[in-house]
């Protein structure tokens, strides 16, 4: 018992929060949460930014066998997602459509900010053929999902309509593999879980039933939700002990493709459905100036923020 115990102090990641790391930890799950619903925002690559990509990955997939370091950790990661999610949600419901482009804008900004905190998981490793095509690999996959998800976008409203007009069985059963794939995407770097979402035409349908009287009108729904959760949560487990693995035992390779992923996610961020529609509607007559004026606001106010906040993290670190 000891031996195990020594082997998981040696390989743990995870500190005990003070108030400061409390406070950055409880930001970063308002960020995860806000990912879950804002396109093309991805809750690894903010967790990169932060620094705490790999006590994530620790906590998330040893949460059963050293529970109780664990769960102190994920605590502030925690609620500050439920804050996030449910805050993306209530804004996305009352905004969807009107100010996605400025809201992406200030997204961008700040994850462009952070680019520093990223590239320095690979600075001063070796630059070999393997390592630069995953780097390259890593920015092209983000692209090719919001591509894909394009693509399928007409056929992903014709499947999943507005909201669900039956339950039948088989969606009960598909909806815990999707749980697991939308679990990838907050540990994967770069992939958005609503575009994933998006692509299987079932973004809209989940948003829109997310009310009270649709709740009562059709109970069933509860069952898609609890489904979509259990897969979540142990798709969370199982990625979250791969991608550890992967760090612990091939880590620079991993870290190049993982930063390629982070870099792709943001340009990823303008290139989705949601995006799209929006730059159809400007194409057919809509005027977005004010938008872009706002937006660009938003990316430098962003990124001037972000770049300063991660200097002085990296200082303090160094």
């Amino acid at each position: 018992m000891k031996k195990e115990v020594k082997e998981i102090d040696s390989a743990c990641p995870l500190r005990k929060h003070d108030a400061k790391s409390f406070g950055v930890a409880f930001v970063l799950g308002v960020v995860i949460g806000l990912a879950i619903i804002i396109p093309g925002v991805s809750g690894a690559a903010v967790a990169i930014m932060f620094g705490m990509y790999a006590a994530l990955l620790y906590a998330i997939g040893n949460i059963l066998n050293d529970f109780r370091r664990c769960l102190a950790y994920l605590i502030p990661i925690g609620l500050g997602a439920v804050v996030g999610f449910l805050g993306g949600f209530i804004v996305i419901q009352k905004l969807f459509g009107r100010f996605m482009f400025v809201i992406v804008c200030l997204f961008a900004g700040l994850m462009c900010g952070a680019v520093p905190a990223i590239t320095g998981e690979i600075k001063g490793e070796k630059r070999t053929p393997l390592r630069l095509i995953l780097l390259v690999l890593g920015v092209l996959l983000p692209l090719a999902v919001g591509g894909v998800s394009i693509l399928l976008s007409e056929g992903a409203v014709s499947v999943g309509g507005d909201t669900f007009g039956s339950f039948p069985i088989y969606m009960f059963a598909l909806y815990l593999p999707l749980g697991m794939v939308v679990a990838t995407t907050q540990i994967v770097p770069g992939l958005s879980a609503t575009a994933i979402l998006m692509a299987c035409g079932q973004f809209k349908p989940i948003l829109n039933s997310l009310h009270l009287d649709y709740i009562l009108e059709n109970p069933a729904v509860l069952g898609l939700y609890a489904c979509i959760g259990v897969g979540f949560l142990g798709g969370m487990v199982l990625i979250s002990r791969l991608f550890s693995k992967l760090i612990e035992k091939r880590r620079a390779p991993t870290f190049f493709f993982v930063v390629g992923l982070s870099l792709g996610s943001i340009s990823s961020m303008f290139f989705n459905t949601d995006m799209w529609e929006i730059y159809v509607g400007w194409s057919e007559g809509g005027n977005p100036t004010l938008s872009i004026l706002i937006g660009a606001v938003l990316l430098v106010l962003g990124f001037v923020g972000s770049f300063a906040l991660t200097r002085y993290e990296m200082g303090t670190k160094m």
